[in-house]
């Protein structure tokens, strides 16, 4: 079987550095892309001068500015963002048609066959960062490896600017060495639960069985099992559509305030409604997942006949469903919307991210 080469292509604080690079007096400055903490807005993108102060998507933008009382708020452009997201895919396509776009600021290249017969997928990764940066002003980081797991790893290493490649025979003790908590698709609850059973790195991973694994994470403890053994067959799908759009959060306490919960579950609407306008698409299907502290899940959904796209009708849908489960004194360890039955006519490909930073593995 012909060992495949993966690129995965990140942009560097995209949303942030496009808002640097059209205002020269944002450069330099702690900004971030969002709604105001004034109107309880939502992170959706910080620029690195941002993070040196704790600062992340999702978070509350009344907590962003509590740790930089500086902080630029900048409302999104999604329609300009999307517009350099089509200018950076015409440059993967020169080099392969095997392009998936994860989001606007990210995407996985196979380039084992690639167009221009280049031998090796790092002289590709590079070529794609120069024209990027020449053509949009722009920085992106590249990873290599041979599989998607390994390359979404390896664009991770050496961020913002950089290109880390992950060879055949170095991907098991790649894994192996690597941080629980570093791993993709493993949050901060899931790596804390971890912890708690001795796996601190890819090594103690590797030591589990599939029983344990699938025991103590469930469905998870499949994919767990795999990528400790730097394993992952996942095809590039290129013009995937994907069928929902979601976001959830897994809370590092559980919640037992009822006033709490709408509060966090007006947030993770106000990521549902960045993503609609992100993509340019719109659902009639909201579902509402609820999972308690003893790990038991309920969803509950309702179809509109006309398309949610707004933040208050997301909000109001979700709230109402909400309010319909009978918590009988339980607390909950997560909440998520997602909307489905989308108006795809504009989009090619949508994917559902972990944007909190306690979220598990979402496929």
């Amino acid at each position: 079987m012909q060992t495949r080469k993966i690129i995965h292509v990140d942009m560097d604080a995209f949303y942030a550095s496009v808002e640097q690079r059209d205002n020269p007096s944002y450069r330099g400055k702690p900004l971030v892309v969002g709604g105001s903490p004034n109107q309880r807005g939502v992170v959706a993108a910080a620029s690195y001068e941002a993070r040196k102060f704790g600062i992340h998507s999702a978070m509350p933008s009344v907590t962003a500015i509590a740790k930089c009382p500086g902080l630029i708020f900048v409302r999104p452009r999604f329609d300009v963002y999307r517009e350099i997201s089509t200018s950076i895919h015409a440059i993967f396509k020169r080099y392969s048609d095997l392009v998936e776009g994860v989001a606007l600021d990210e995407a996985y290249l196979d380039v084992t066959d690639n167009k221009q017969n280049i031998p090796y997928a790092s002289t590709i990764a590079r070529y794609i960062k120069t024209a990027i940066f020449q053509e949009t002003q722009l920085t992106a980081t590249a990873g290599v490896s041979i599989n998607k797991f390994l390359a979404k790893m390896a664009s991770g290493q050496n961020k913002p600017n950089g290109l880390t490649v992950i060879l055949p025979e170095d991907a098991i003790a790649f894994v192996e060495q690597l941080p629980i908590e570093k791993f993709h698709g493993i949050g901060e609850v899931t790596a804390a639960k971890m912890h708690s059973l001795g796996i601190h790195s890819g090594g103690d991973l590797k030591e589990q069985t599939l029983s344990e694994l699938t025991h103590h994470f469930g469905k998870a403890g499949h994919y767990y099992y795999r990528i400790a053994r730097a394993e992952d067959d996942r095809p590039v799908e290129a013009n995937r559509v994907r069928k929902s759009i979601g976001a959830e959060t897994s809370f590092a306490q559980d919640l037992s305030n009822v006033g709490q919960m709408l509060q966090e579950l007006e947030q993770i609407a106000q990521i549902v409604e960045q993503r609609l306008e992100q993509h340019e698409t719109r659902g009639r299907t909201l579902t509402l997942k609820v999972k308690f502290s003893n790990y038991h899940q309920i969803t509950r959904s309702k179809t509109m006949l006309a398309l949610i796209i707004e933040l208050s009708t997301i909000f109001e849908i979700a709230k109402a469903l909400f309010e319909s489960i009978d918590l009988e004194n339980r607390s909950i360890r997560l909440l998520g919307i997602s909307l489905s039955n989308l108006d795809n006519a504009k989009q090619t490909q949508v994917i559902q991210l972990p944007l909190f930073q306690n979220a598990g593995i979402i496929f």
